[in-house]
């Protein structure tokens, strides 16, 4: 893999997704990621993958998904001068594991997509440049040929044209 051959150290990884991949296919690995994160096995996951911008262009990125960064949950939101308790069931915090894990599933199903549409866009303009080369290969060699068949017809009629003459 890209990201071993340059000293990273891939914990987990999701092979042959197919054309329409479905979130199931990827539960395991992130479910193994995220339990090692638990664990402090892990100090960062990071997610590298191609991003599309449009047909033209894809660039590739890496996020981080975990710990999750200040851009994500921050303290720069204006704290509103008055508040309400929400009571939340079966805990807050059991709420929260469920919503972070559910938010970082997107994340990496979004970025799947993207890679998805970045190989296709990248296939795409490849099959057209590949038609259009080909296209100009059939101009050239059809005007070879007109040219030795031209060159073919004018010998023949010289050598007719001799061979009447020296009759």
């Amino acid at each position: 893999m890209a990201c071993q051959s340059i000293g990273l150290n891939v914990v987990a990884s999701a092979v042959n997704l197919g054309d329409t991949p479905k979130m199931e296919m990827l539960l395991g690995p992130l479910t193994e990621l995220f339990q090692r994160y638990e664990k402090h096995e892990i100090d960062k996951i990071h997610l590298v993958y191609s991003g599309f911008v449009n047909t033209m262009r894809q660039e590739p990125r890496m996020e981080v998904l975990l710990p999750i960064g200040e851009n994500v949950i921050g303290d720069s939101a204006p704290k509103p001068p008055f508040s309400w308790e929400y009571r939340y069931e079966p805990t807050a915090l059991a709420v929260l594991e469920y919503l972070v894990r559910r938010y970082l599933e997107s994340v990496v199903y979004q970025a799947l997509s993207d890679n998805m549409a970045s190989e296709q866009a990248a296939r795409m303009v490849a099959m057209k440049a590949a038609t259009d080369n080909a296209g100009n290969a059939i101009k050239e060699l059809r005007l070879v040929y007109n040219k030795s068949r031209q060159a073919a017809i004018t010998t023949e009629l010289s050598e007719i044209v001799a061979g009447a003459a020296a009759v």
